[in-house]
């Protein structure tokens, strides 16, 4: 008996076996779509969350009072910290309209300052009897917000210092509100009244599309001055300043120099540690792709706890088989089978059962996978690494179960094997 005849034979009774092949195949499967699927869901939010924080390119950092996002208190109250000490009087103070204006005209260093004040985030636009859904966040920036930011203007003109010297009425449209409020040809939006609630603004520009994401959709704003957005209701308190690089490799001397001239427009002492924080531009999809590893490692534990559930029911179901086709195995060695083409067909179908599996489950973990993708609007993503350590695994396990069941047949006699009733 070749090794191929072995195979053959093998999946003759894999294919005969259908109830007891596709209970194990479901089981098998469920294991490997519960990794794959969430594996592929994590990649879909690491594509996202890449999209959302790293909207001023790796030449950029922004300096805030506080951590946008914080994962840990690291920061406690009167502690020592690289040989400084915090007062408490120092934490938690606002980043003030006159320190981000005494900043931006003191910071000498070869790159570009804006200035960025947050507005009301759910905002209606209306213009004539069209408006947009109650989601459109406004911002209050610069004439250097689009460069440091990443926007580009399609129509019209940017803001010019006199726009955010005196906070006039005037406003930058993203694509999305643009396309919602005047149709398909945005370029007749400029010099048009909208109304931001029941704010009239003159919009002086329409953005080209930037795309979208999971946790910010970046063309679905209404773009002001800081000087306008500070009178709105609901608007920040605390002033964020940008600052983008003309090249990489000048971010971190542009850091150095940006954290001392603002801890001396702060009026720090050399021994208080900074009140202040300064993040690079990609430093916050970098933290929560991190915590995201967690998941990974809970969605592997879940896959793996499956998949020895599954195995466990392989190796029962070849030992039933083992009992059932024990005449079968007592022939074989009658005409002339040895204990290795036993082995060996036993093995080849308990790996047939857990790589067909193998294929459903990674067929459907991919699909469930990215239909979460579709609802972060990002690319269709396969895990290819996963899906090839997938393979793996089904093949370990297939062979893994059905190792004691071969050796088990292999050494039955052959003469009480043909008496078995």
């Amino acid at each position: 008996m070749t090794l191929g005849d072995s195979f053959s034979l093998a999946f003759r009774t894999v294919k005969s076996n259908k109830l007891r092949t596709g209970i194990t195949v479901a089981i098998i499967a469920f294991g490997i779509m519960a990794l794959i699927g969430i594996i592929t869901a994590i990649e879909a939010m690491n594509q996202s969350l890449k999209n959302s924080f790293s909207t001023m390119g790796a030449n950029g950092f922004s300096i805030t009072y506080k951590e946008r996002f914080r994962f840990n208190n690291n920061r406690d109250n009167g502690v020592q910290k690289r040989g400084k000490i915090q007062k408490k009087s120092n934490l938690d103070k606002p980043v003030k309209k006159y320190e981000a204006e005494l900043f931006k005209q003191s910071y000498k260093y070869p790159a570009l300052v804006c200035l960025t004040l947050g507005g009301p985030g759910a905002n209606e636009i209306h213009y004539k009897e069209k408006k947009t859904s109650p989601n459109v966040g406004i911002r209050g920036g610069d004439e250097n917000y689009l460069a440091v930011n990443g926007f580009t203007i399609e129509n019209g003109r940017n803001f010019n210092k006199l726009d955010v010297q005196t906070g006039r009425s005037v406003c930058l449209v993203g694509s999305d509100v643009a396309s919602k409020i005047f149709g398909a040809n945005t370029a007749r939006g400029v010099d048009k009244i909208i109304k931001v609630g029941s704010i009239p603004y003159r919009v002086i520009g329409v953005l080209k599309t930037k795309g979208s994401s999971a946790l910010m959709r970046a063309d679905n704003v209404i773009i002001t001055t800081y000087n306008n957005v500070r009178r709105l209701p609901n608007s920040g308190s605390s002033y964020m300043i940008g600052i983008a690089a003309n090249d990489i490799s000048e971010v971190e001397p542009a850091i150095s120099e940006a954290s001392s001239l603002f801890r001396a427009i702060r009026k720090l002492h050399p021994k208080e540690d900074d009140n202040f924080f300064i993040e690079k531009s990609d430093k916050l999809a970098e933290q929560f792709i991190s915590l995201l590893g967690s998941i990974q490692g809970a969605a592997g534990a879940i896959g793996l706890i499956t998949l020895i559930g599954a195995a466990i029911g392989l190796m029962n179901i070849m030992l039933v088989a083992v009992n059932e086709r024990t005449k079968e195995v007592g022939l074989i060695k009658a005409i002339g089978g040895k204990k290795k083409h036993i082995r060996q067909q036993f093995l080849f179908e308990s790996t047939i059962i857990s790589l067909i599996g193998a294929i459903f489950g990674i067929v459907l973990g991919v699909l469930v996978g990215n239909v979460f993708a579709m609802v972060l609007s990002t690319g269709f993503v396969v895990p290819w690494m996963w899906v090839c350590i997938g393979i793996l695994i089904c093949t370990i396990v297939g062979l893994a179960a059905g190792l004691w069941p071969a050796v088990k047949a292999a050494k039955l006699d052959p003469i009480v094997a043909l008496r078995y009733e």
